[in-house]
This record gives structure tokens, C-alpha cells and sequence, in this order.
């Protein structure tokens, strides 16, 4: 069996890479939409901007969360 603590070691490990890939995907599909709709540099930076901040502040609540020590 394996012990409580260690258990939650790896559920977090599995948990961080898991959602590093979802949003590494979710970047892939962002920049997919721009190619297939033929972006140009304002269409990318607009998508990006729009559909990243949402990302980008899921990563800011886990800094804070750290920072905080929660």
C-alpha cells in the first residue's frame, strides 16, 4: 500500500504535468484557428490575447496560491 503522503505527492505531480499538456493543447488549437481562418499578425495577436488570458491568469492563481502557501 502506499501511504497517504505519498500518495498526494504523485497525485500532484500527475495533476501539474497534466494540466501543463491540456494547456499546451489548448495553445495548439488557438494557433490552429488562426491558420485555418488565415489570420493575419493582428488576427493572431487578438486571438491569443483573447483566448490566452484565461490561461494566463490559471497560472497566475497558482503562483499566488504558492506565494501565499495555500
Amino acid at each position: 500500500m502506499i501511504d497517504i503522503d505519498t500518495w498526494e505527492q504523485i497525485e500532484g505531480h500527475v495533476l501539474t504535468g497534466g494540466l501543463t499538456l491540456l494547456m499546451g493543447y489548448m495553445a495548439f488549437i488557438v494557433w490552429r484557428l488562426g491558420v485555418d481562418s488565415k489570420a493575419g499578425k493582428m488576427g493572431f495577436f487578438a486571438l491569443f490575447l483573447a483566448l490566452g488570458l484565461g490561461m494566463l491568469g490559471f497560472i497566475i492563481k497558482g503562483v499566488l496560491v504558492e506565494m501565499l502557501g495555500g
